[in-house]
């Protein structure tokens, strides 16, 4: 079973991309824009004190016709961040994003952040995963084993 630790490895871009409370929502989601990224971790120093997604920038900002240059970051962040340690599980991951509608989760090390995985990032795990159970049983059919 893969573990949240695991999948931050095996992440492509290791980058862990952040802004403050008191930066402009608009360069928030130029951030975000410019990395092909859906969320960033808000920080206050070395503590987590939000996130900041599309989605709070589509619902705060669009529909409520209000101006991203003037808005403050901590205005529509996402608080209290629920997050994950490094040991539990994609399963476990996942199980927390469907239930509380999330599509980022912050990776907490005894209180330390040490990495954001996303629902892309879990979906890719799954798929992998059976990538290899398909090969094996392919394998086990044709006679190829031991």
């Amino acid at each position: 079973m893969t573990t949240a630790i695991q999948i931050l490895s095996s992440k492509a871009d290791k980058t862990l991309y952040k802004t403050t409370p008191a930066a402009s929502v608009f360069d928030a989601v130029k951030l975000m824009a410019e990395k092909s990224i859906g969320a960033l971790v808000v920080m206050e120093g070395e503590t987590v004190v939000g996130l900041i997604s599309e989605r709070d920038y589509a619902r705060k900002i669009v529909l409520m016709a209000r101006s991203s240059r003037d808005t403050q970051v901590r205005e529509i962040m996402t608080c209290p961040v629920m997050y994950v340690q490094p040991s539990q599980t994609s399963e476990e991951c996942m199980a927390l994003m469907t239930e509380n509608r999330l599509r980022h989760l912050p990776v907490m090390d005894k209180g330390k952040l040490i990495g954001l995985v996303s629902i892309g990032d879990l979906v890719k795990d799954v798929i992998s995963d059976q990538k290899f159970i398909i090969q094996q049983l392919e394998h086990y059919i044709a006679g190829d084993l031991g």
